[in-house]
C-alpha cells in the first residue's frame, strides 16, 4: 500500500519512486553490514538490530510528516517496496538455513522458509482489508509491530545459528563464481526494480480504478500462489536441476508482464498477474541453494550477502526511474522495461552456469 498511501498524501510519481528507492537503499546498507561484519559481530545480535530499525521505520511512516521525514523513515526502516523482505535479515537467515548438509535438504529448507514468508505476506495483505476501519496510521503501526516481532524472537535462536568459523573474503575460484553471479543478479534486480509490488499495485490502482481492499485480495491470491511455487520449485529442481529450474520457470514471467498492459479488462490482467505469481518465485529458493552449493560453508554468509547486496542496490536504482517513466511515458512503461531486462538476465544466467553443478 506504500505507493497508494503516498499518492493520497499528495506526493507525485517521482516523489513516490524516490521514497521507495530510499527504503531499498536502507536495505542495501543493512545487507552490506551483514556481508562483511555479521558473522564476526554475531548473527543474533545483528538480526535484533535490524528488527529494531524496521519497527522504527514503520512508526516514522505513520507520521503526518514532510517528504524529508518520510524518505528518512523509509531509509532507516529499510522499508521494502518489493512486497517481501529482501534486506539484511533475509540474507543472514538464508546463511543460517544453508548449513544443511545436502543440496536437496538445503533447497527444501529454503523453500519452506520462503513459503512461511509468503504466508506472512498473505496475512499482511489481509490486514489491509481492515483499512476502511482503522486507517493508514494504524496500519503502519501494525507494520511496525510485525517488524518488531523479531525483538522477541531472535534472542531465542540457538547458538548453532552463529558462524563457527567466521571468514571474510573468498578463495580465487569462489570469488570468480560469486562475482559472476552478482553481476548477473544486478541485471535481474534492475529489472525487478521497475516491477516492485508498490509499482504494480499503483498500476492496477490507476489503470482499473481499484480500491485498496480489491488490490489486497489480488495480492493475497498472488501470495498463495507464491507459497505453492516454492514447493513446486523444489520438486522440479530434483528432476531438471537448479539452474534449469531457475531459468525456465522465470523466463515466461517476462512475457506475461509484457502482455499485461494489452488486457482491456481487469479480470484478464488479473489472470496474467496470478499466472506470473505462480512462476515468478520458483527461482528464489533454487537460486539461493545453488549459490550456497558452489562456495565453501565459511564463505556462504559473504556470498549470499554480497549477491543480495547487489540485488538490493539495483532495486534501489530503478523505482525512481519507474516513477519518472510513469509520469512521462505512461503507466505501462516500467512493465515493459523491467520485463525486457529480466528476460536478458535469464538467458545470460543459463549460458554462464548451465555446466557448473552444485556440490
Amino acid at each position: 500500500m506504500l505507493a497508494i498511501y503516498l499518492d493520497k498524501r499528495g506526493f507525485g510519481p517521482s516523489a513516490i519512486g524516490l521514497i521507495v528507492t530510499a527504503g531499498l537503499a536502507g536495505g542495501a546498507a543493512a545487507t552490506a553490514f551483514v556481508s562483511f561484519f555479521a558473522d564476526t559481530v554475531g548473527r543474533r545480535r545483528t538480526l535484533f538490530a535490524i528488527a529494531l530499525l524496521g519497527a522504527a521505520g514503520g512508526v516514522g511512516l505513520s507520521a503526518d510528516a514532510s517528504f524529508a521525514v518520510l524518505i528518512s523513515a523509509a531509509f532507516v526502516g529499510m522499508v521494502n517496496g518489493m512486497g517481501h523482505d529482501r534486506g539484511g535479515a533475509y540474507a543472514l537467515e538464508q546463511s543460517i538455513l544453508s548449513q544443511e548438509e545436502s543440496v536437496q535438504e538445503r533447497t527444501w529448507s529454503l523453500a519452506l522458509y520462503h513459503a512461511v514468508g509468503d504466508l506472512g505476506s498473505v496475512i499482511g495483505s489481509l490486514a489491509v482489508l481492515l483499512l476502511p476501519w482503522i486507517g493508514y496510521r494504524n496500519l503502519w503501526f501494525g507494520y511496525a509491530a510485525a517488524m518488531g516481532a523479531g525483538l522477541l524472537l531472535y534472542p531465542g535462536l540457538s547458538t548453532q545459528a552463529e558462524a563457527t568459523r567466521p571468514k571474510r573474503g573468498f578463495s580465487p575460484e569462489a570469488g570468480r563464481r560469486v562475482g559472476k553471479f552478482a553481476a548477473l543478479s544486478a541485471i535481474d534486480s534492475l529489472g525487478s526494480g521497475f516491477l516492485t509490488s508498490a509499482i504494480l499495485s499503483f498500476y492496477f490502482y490507476k489503470r482499473f480504478g481499484l480500491q485498496e481492499t480489491q488490490i489486497a485480495w489480488l495480492l493475497v491470491a498472488g501470495d498463495v500462489l507464491n507459497i505453492a511455487s516454492n514447493f513446486l520449485a523444489e520438486r522440479i529442481a530434483r528432476r531438471i536441476g537448479l539452474v534449469n529450474t531457475m531459468v525456465f520457470t522465470h523466463l515466461p514471467t517476462s512475457l506475461l508482464l509484457m502482455l499485461l498492459p494489452l488486457c482491456p479488462r481487469f479480470w484478464m490482467a488479473a489472470g496474467l498477474f496470478l499466472l506470473r505469481e505462480l512462476l515468478v518465485e520458483m527461482d528464489v529458493p533454487t537460486r539461493q541453494s545453488y549459490l550456497a552449493s558452489i562456495v565453501s560453508p565459511e564463505e556462504r554468509t559473504s556470498a549470499l550477502g554480497l549477491v543480495q547486496l547487489t540485488r538490493t542496490s539495483m532495486w534501489a536504482v530503478a523505482p525512481g526511474f519507474a516513477g519518472w517513466m510513469i509520469g512521462s511515458a505512461g503507466l505501462a512503461a516500467p512493465l515493459y522495461a523491467g520485463a525486457s531486462i529480466k528476460a536478458v538476465y535469464d538467458l545470460l544466467l543459463w549460458r554462464a552456469f548451465k555446466n557448473l553443478k552444485p556440490q
